[in-house]
């Protein structure tokens, strides 16, 4: 975990519900795969430290296919192909930003090293079993990394994008203020939902337009680097 993360979330580890994940965790690898590896887990932090955050994208369960989940939130390890949420996702950070063009790729690294926070609520996840640890202690630990993200006095603000129910309700659940911070919320990105109010919702322009007013015009994110 990346020391800004560490020294944030230092006082989460000590407790008795992390303790009892990890007790799960060396459990449970005993006899099952976990996603993803265990030196991703956190990788989310090192890529995008605390006093980085600028956007956050709240997910919920890492991939539990082969060669998918790496540590953040929708993004893939090429060679395997942009899973269909993500695909989506790129359509509409080509609708938003016409320069954009489709990446070849689902690694949102670069994007994650630009400011924006890809957060799974539940960081593993058994192999080909979606949302088998969910419930074990992950949500408290990630929920307290929101809500250090959100508290942050140095901040002049972050954008949070709670796309889907599950987003919403982990948002409305950290009463965050509005006043400071912006929270675009919309339908998932997902096939099944994309159609209802995801595709169309604009959330990667308004994003960088309350970043520059907030932030200043140098420190927009550039979505389109995932295409280059």
């Amino acid at each position: 975990m990346d020391k800004t993360w560490y020294d944030a979330l230092h006082p989460e580890l000590e407790k008795p519900y992390f303790k009892k994940l990890k007790e799960f965790l060396v459990s449970e690898s005993k006899s099952h795969t976990v996603y993803p590896a265990t030196k991703d887990i956190y990788s989310w932090s090192r890529l995008t430290p605390l006093d980085k955050v600028k956007v956050v994208v709240i997910g919920q369960d890492p991939y539990h296919d082969v060669g998918q989940a790496h540590g953040l939130a929708f993004s893939v390890l090429p060679p395997t192909k942009p899973p269909p949420s993500l695909r989506n996702i790129f359509k509409q950070m080509a609708t938003d930003f016409p320069s954009f063009t489709m990446p070849k790729t689902g690694d949102l690294t670069p994007l994650a090293q630009s400011g924006v926070l890809f957060l799974n609520s539940a960081l593993t996840v058994r192999a080909h079993k979606a949302n088998s640890h969910a419930g074990k202690g992950w949500e408290m630990l990630t929920a307290e990394a929101l809500r250090v993200v959100a508290q942050r006095e140095d901040s002049p603000g972050v954008v949070f994008l709670a796309w889907g129910l599950h987003a919403q309700k982990t948002c409305d659940s950290l009463k965050i203020d509005e006043s400071k911070h912006l929270v675009l919320r919309s339908a998932h990105p997902s096939p099944l939902s994309a159609h209802r109010g995801f595709l169309g919702n604009g959330h990667f322009k308004r994003a960088n337009e309350w970043i520059k007013e907030r932030y200043g015009p140098e420190a927009e994110i550039d979505w389109t680097v995932l295409s280059r």
